[in-house]
């Protein structure tokens, strides 16, 4: 199917077109999320004017392509969303390009929001096909409709928090489709961005205890079998169902979802109420090291010994993160820059003065670097 555009904004300093793309990977996932997706693609001002050299002179001239994964809570259209006193990143590209920080590129913002608030780019029988849906079927439906170089080592993804972590797993687990990739604060050693949130999230599922905690003696939370800890008694889905039913999240309500979505995404399980288990006793706030494992299994600070071969065939792999960041993402940042160097694997990793928030800075000096790794 061809793109079917919803917008064309043409500029002197590129063009933002608007497609829908309808997906088969995601028929059916177990959110009942949408599979038609619009989404931007952002196209140089060359595009519409080059041609190609030598072999391929006198046909259209092709671009190397990089795919923007948003953070949690955000989406592809977002990224191209006006923004108050900065740049969002379509106009950040466009001003690279245009100032000769970086070569023409096309860049790609997929929509993978979901009904939990966003996703980590990986499959999960509780959230749907996300990697098969960006390897599988957009990746090859893009290398068709636009110009771009069909080729792994002219292909790459960038992203920051969620959207970083997605591009860390991709590198290890699907390098055939990625040469290069880079990393803004994503998520990695989950005992330091995860687990602080937690007792939060506990406190505020207990709203939705059944019965309900009231003033005064309480007694002793009965044991529950071995089988039964993780399993959801009803609190966390009646959460669900009042998050959809709410226009606005409060902070304590945002991060509860949050956590929720990992545990679907890190220890899914067709058989349990949601289709997930939880890391946790929702009682007594126990970690239950059977469970936790299962998240252990994802994190990127555990990986690198095991898909060290993949990161080293990339063309590129950078890595940043601010020393401030208030999910602590600069110990796991940490973790993985000092496992790199010693297994081999080239990178290229900064630290600066900065938190979680209000870094898309940092893409004038991961983009270009990118460019120059898939150029050639």
């Amino acid at each position: 199917m061809p793109p079917i555009p919803a917008t064309i904004d043409r500029r002197s300093d590129g063009t933002l077109v608007t497609v829908e793309f309808t997906s088969s990977v995601l028929a059916d996932n177990p959110l009942g999320d949408p599979i038609t997706r619009r989404f931007p693609v952002w196209l140089p001002p060359q595009y519409d004017h080059g041609q190609g050299e030598g072999k391929t002179r006198g046909k259209p001239r092709r671009f190397p392509v990089l795919y923007s994964l948003a953070g949690f809570f955000s989406s592809g259209l977002a990224h191209t969303d006006w923004r108050p006193f900065e740049e969002n990143i379509a106009e950040r590209v466009a001003r690279l390009v245009r100032d000769r920080k970086m070569g023409p590129v096309i860049v790609v913002f997929p929509d993978c929001f979901t009904a939990l608030g966003g996703n980590q780019y990986i499959n999960s029988s509780a959230i749907g096909r996300y990697a098969d849906y960006l390897t599988r079927e957009l990746i090859p439906w893009i290398d068709r409709e636009f110009h771009t170089l069909p080729a792994r080592e002219h292909r790459g993804c960038f992203g920051k928090s969620s959207g970083g972590y997605g591009a860390l797993l991709h590198a290890m687990k699907y390098p055939r489709f990625w040469g290069a990739v880079a990393s803004h604060a994503g998520d990695a050693y989950f005992e330091f961005c995860y687990l602080p949130g937690w007792p939060g999230t506990l406190t505020e599922l207990s709203r939705y205890r059944r019965p309900p905690r009231l003033d005064g003696v309480e007694a002793p939370p009965a044991p529950l079998a071995a089988a039964a800890r993780g399993i959801d008694d009803g609190r966390v889905k009646r959460f669900l169902a009042a998050m959809r039913a709410t226009p606005r999240l409060s902070f304590d309500e945002g991060h509860a979802l949050m956590n929720l979505a990992m545990a679907a995404s890190y220890d899914p399980d067709p058989s349990a109420p949601n289709g997930f288990r939880l890391p946790f006793d929702l009682d007594t706030g126990e970690l239950l090291p059977e469970r936790w494992r299962c998240w252990q299994r994802h994190d990127p600070a555990r990986l690198i010994s095991r898909y060290h071969e993949a990161l080293r065939s990339l063309r590129g792999l950078y890595l940043d993160c601010g020393w401030r960041d208030q999910y602590h993402m600069h110990y796991g940042t940490r973790i993985l820059a000092r496992e790199l160097t010693a297994h081999g694997i080239p990178h290229h990793y900064e630290a600066f003065d900065g938190t979680h928030s209000g870094i898309d800075h940092r893409l004038d000096v991961s983009l270009p670097w990118l460019y120059k790794a898939l150029k050639s």
